[in-house]
């Protein structure tokens, strides 16, 4: 019997390699930043095309490399930050592993130039698929210039699963935030498809920040400070009434390197708890300084994953230096014994329910009528609204038949009703999010909206990354109604809103769908829509505690009734449940 093991050829084993390192052409923006860092480099530019897709271009003034090293640089575990395995409990550089540069080489072409300022020539290094094409000397600056072309050339069925274009800008421009966060004496640029995007000049940390977030949340940022001999903490935290459901910025950092660590999140939050309302969130910018030897960044290729020795000593000093950030700067009222009889008692944020009438959905598109549809009306069933029924049996002719439908509402949450199987409990907030979802679906689907102008056009900015995604599904945004002028910058103006929307905030709306799409991060244009058509349904229909009226109970039993009683709303949750009538027999049977 012949041997059966063997080992496998260097060109397979980087591409396995590739696949924990290489995911997208962020990740390639990631690893040569963090080198050029490591390099010393004063000016880093990314040059993207197509989001990376086509080509990503680092360029540093860092300090080079000799010949050898521009050619030793591409092998597998070869790395300049360490020498032996006691070395990774010092480590003060972004990298370590030496797996990048062999990563990206095996699924990728790539061009290197290089210079010491010793040398009065340069190294050009061409390698594709881990193969060395050319070396020689050439003519260049001081500094490294990488030039990744085509990656997953070699490996078609993983360049099949990149995201279109906008999302990889936007993964490789978030990449590349998280570098100039920890960075802000380093000068920064990115341009896709030859237009600037950043140009992040060297500033203090809270500059830095604004530059990448905008100058809106410079008013909303509380400088936190503390200094232990477990750990230091410098940065800023959120005042409380800047909390929102989407879109906050939450980052850490531990010794110039950034982190994912939920434990340390929820101390971050607690402070926070009574101050906000439920499920709100803040944004946080901070970093963490600890002994290395206390931590362990190898747990992930990433490097975002880190492991801590002091966990639950840390956890409490960032809670503690987060509560006396807020009570410091009076975000939480204290009394104050200074003032006689004039305490200053905290008080619980109210928060107001909604009271939105029904008849929010879209107008009709037709000129000749610009009302908003009432809950009398019967929108018209389409294709796209038909469900299946679910295999629970609805007497949907017994719903249909009596226009004076007999229900009643339990708790300011349910419907109550009834039909043969027994008796049936509606979620109202629930069915009027499907009734808008499937409505507002439509319209974006169908290219036809109707537009509410505004009486006062409002202003809203967006961040860099929520504008590339801004602009990759702007024409959905139309579709569904909005009317924006870019002011540049940004900014925007909002100049009307989607007709019969009443009672919600234009920024805030239109925040929240910028911030599903990104979350969607999709190439598939109705992954996209629904997520748009969702956030903006959850925005505008009935709330919990909603006293409904008689016509607006028939209607939306009506309207569910269009849409074959579906069973589900867009997030999965029930519409209702049936209470049958054997089960209802059953609790008066005696035992």
């Amino acid at each position: 019997m012949h041997d059966i093991i063997h080992l496998l050829p260097d060109s397979v084993s980087n591409q396995i390699a590739a696949g924990e390192v290489v995911q997208r052409p962020a990740s390639i923006v990631k690893e040569l930043i963090e080198n050029s860092i490591d390099a010393g480099a004063q000016k880093i530019i990314v040059l993207l095309e197509e989001g990376g897709k086509n080509c990503v271009q680092v360029i540093d003034d860092g300090k080079g490399m000799s010949e050898t090293d521009a050619r030793l640089a591409f092998e597998r575990h070869a790395t300049s930050k360490i020498l032996e395995a006691k070395d990774l409990f010092t480590l003060s550089t972004m990298g370590f592993r030496g797996e990048a540069l062999a990563s990206i080489a095996a699924v990728a072409q790539v061009e290197l130039k290089t210079r010491r300022i010793e040398d009065e020539l340069g190294t050009m290094v061409r390698i594709s698929g881990s193969h060395i094409d050319s070396e020689e000397p050439i003519v260049c600056p001081v500094g490294c210039n990488f030039c990744v072309k085509n990656i997953f050339f070699n490996i078609p069925a993983r360049r099949k699963f990149l995201k279109s274009a906008q999302t990889e800008l936007s993964n490789s421009m978030a990449e590349l935030e998280r570098v100039a966060l920890t960075n802000p004496d380093v000068e920064f640029v990115l341009c896709n498809n030859k237009i600037q995007i950043y140009n992040l000049q060297p500033a203090s940390l809270k500059q830095r920040i604004l530059d990448v977030f905008g100058k809106k949340i410079g008013g909303e940022l509380l400088p936190v400070q503390v200094e232990t001999p477990i750990v230091s903490i410098a940065g800023f935290v959120a005042k409380p009434e800047s909390s929102r459901k989407k879109g906050s910025h939450q980052y850490f950092f531990v010794n110039g390197r950034f982190m994912r660590h939920p434990y340390f999140n929820s101390a971050v939050m607690h402070p926070y708890d009574n101050l906000i309302p439920k499920g709100d969130h803040v944004s946080y910018f901070l970093y963490l300084s600890v002994d290395p030897s206390s931590i362990d960044v190898n747990v992930h290729p990433t490097k975002t994953e880190i492991k801590f020795d002091n966990e639950q000593e840390i956890w409490q000093i960032l809670a503690a230096g987060v509560k006396e950030a807020i009570g410091k700067y009076h975000e939480v009222p204290t009394i104050d014994f200074d003032v006689i009889d004039k305490p200053d008692i905290p008080a619980m944020p109210v928060v107001e329910i909604g009271h939105k009438p029904l008849n929010n959905t879209f107008t009709s598109t037709n000129n000749e009528r610009s009302s908003a549809y009432t809950p009398f009306e019967k929108n018209k069933n389409t294709a796209s609204q038909q469900i299946l029924w679910d295999s629970i049996s609805i007497d949907k002719e017994e719903i249909q038949k009596d226009n004076t439908l007999e229900c009643f509402q339990y708790q300011g949450k349910y419907l109550v009703t009834t039909n043969s199987s027994g008796v049936m409990l509606i979620d109202q907030h629930r069915a009027h999010v499907k009734i808008l979802y499937e409505e507002y679906l439509r319209h974006i689907q169908e290219h036809k909206s109707s537009t509410q102008g505004l009486l006062f056009p409002e202003l809203i900015q967006f961040t860099k990354v929520e504008e590339v995604t801004l602009n990759d599904i702007f024409d959905d945004v139309i579709n569904i109604g909005f009317d924006l002028t870019n002011l540049g910058g940004g900014s925007y103006s909002i100049n009307g809103i989607p007709a019969g929307i009443k009672n919600v905030s234009p920024v805030k709306l239109l925040h929240d769908i910028i911030y599903a799409a990104m979350e969607s991060l999709s190439v598939i244009r109705h992954s996209v829509n629904n997520s748009i058509a969702e956030t903006l349904a959850k925005e505008t229909s009935i709330k919990y505690g909603h006293i409904l009226s008689d016509s607006e109970k028939t209607y939306i039993l009506k309207e569910l009734t269009n849409l074959g009683i579906p069973k589900y709303a867009p997030d999965g949750k029930p519409i209702f449940v049936i209470i049958e009538n054997s089960t209802i027999e059953g609790l008066f049977r005696k035992k």
